[in-house]
């Protein structure tokens, strides 16, 4: 998250010096918050309007944290761009654009403003609500789960290398080992573990973490070793009948071919910019969530599974579905 100088913006007839702001919209929201948009507004207690909101997180004058909600969308959008660019950039919604002035963060943040006591949650005579908390992601769950998709569709290149050739993505198989990604029967490892992650990202490149997100105790254990549990299926990706044998990816694929029929709350289908002529495409269901480009293969993160991320071959079935899917997802404006 970008962080800014020190801009003060009224809340409560108090200053407030902001540190970060993020977008709450259907196609841009912090999905750690929830599977979907109107889960993530919930999450606030915030009803979903179409146009979304921009959330402005920072601290008052006695060190309060608190985050503003402004309907002013298109403002917090050209402040996050600014600070992406290294740029500066005063942000001070009017009163006119507040809609509300929440207790407490919903994001972890690692940055406090200068001059003012460290961040703590006001006190409970000034708002009659409990303060915001960000959710707990110390083990492994839905929040995690989330964040390492998250991890993914931003590292995709790192992720992707791992796997020499999308033809050769045994169905339900895990990520291979880069060791191991050379032979010529392609991946046969059960985790990602030979990646030289890029810088900032998490330490132990076997499992899905970010800097808000460390891997659990847990998701090493249930890790498994590399060259065990080798998928057997066609290398195209897809067993005899063109189904992938991991019985967790079954699932995930039939519950996102149920969205074409069905069409699922806003923002569980996102679709992003990504190199050429591809799109980055992100699902989310309940206990899973999936990223792909349309132009390649897809990976795969459940609940039930820590730490594993599991890559989705091209096969015969995969390039319709995730164009189906990219017909359907909201957009960035």
């Amino acid at each position: 998250m970008a962080e800014t100088d020190e801009t003060a913006v009224a809340a409560d007839d108090d200053a407030l010096y902001v540190l970060t702001a993020v977008l709450l919209t259907p196609a841009q929201f912090p999905s750690v918050l929830g599977d979907d948009f109107p889960a993530a507004c919930a999450a606030l207690g915030l009803f979903p309007v179409a146009d979304g909101y921009g959330l402005v997180l920072g601290q008052d004058g006695e060190g309060a944290r608190w985050t503003v909600v402004v309907d002013d969308v298109s403002l917090v959008a050209v402040a996050i761009a600014s600070w992406d660019c290294g740029m500066e950039y005063d942000l001070s919604p009017d009163d006119r654009s507040m809609v509300a002035a929440l207790p407490g963060w919903p994001l972890e943040l690692a940055v406090a403003a200068p001059g003012v006591p460290a961040p703590h949650d006001p006190s409970p005579e000034i708002s009659d609500r409990p303060p915001l908390r960000p959710p707990d992601t110390s083990v492994w769950g839905p929040a995690q789960r989330r964040l390492g998709a998250d991890e993914v569709a931003l590292q995709w290149a790192t992720w992707r290398e791992q796997i020499k050739d999308s033809a050769s993505v045994p169905a339900g198989g895990r990520a291979a080992d880069a060791e191991g990604a050379d032979g010529p029967d392609g991946p046969e490892a059960d985790t990602l573990s030979g990646a030289e992650p890029p810088e900032g990202a998490g330490e132990d490149p076997k499992t899905v973490k970010s800097d808000s997100a460390p891997a659990s105790p847990e998701a090493d254990e249930n890790r498994t070793d590399a060259g065990k549990g080798a998928s057997e299926e066609a290398a195209d990706g897809s067993g005899a009948v063109g189904e992938p044998s991991h019985s967790g990816i079954r699932r995930v694929l039939a519950e996102a071919r149920a969205y074409l029929d069905s069409p699922p709350p806003l923002g569980r289908v996102r679709s992003s910019f990504a190199p050429g002529d591809a799109r980055m495409l992100r699902a989310d269901g309940p206990g899973w969530s999936m990223v792909a480009k349309t132009d390649d293969i897809a990976f795969v993160l459940l609940d039930d599974e820590p730490g594993e991320v599991l890559p989705v071959g091209r096969g015969p079935q995969l390039p319709g579905l995730l164009e189906a899917l990219d017909r359907m997802a909201v957009r960035p404006h």
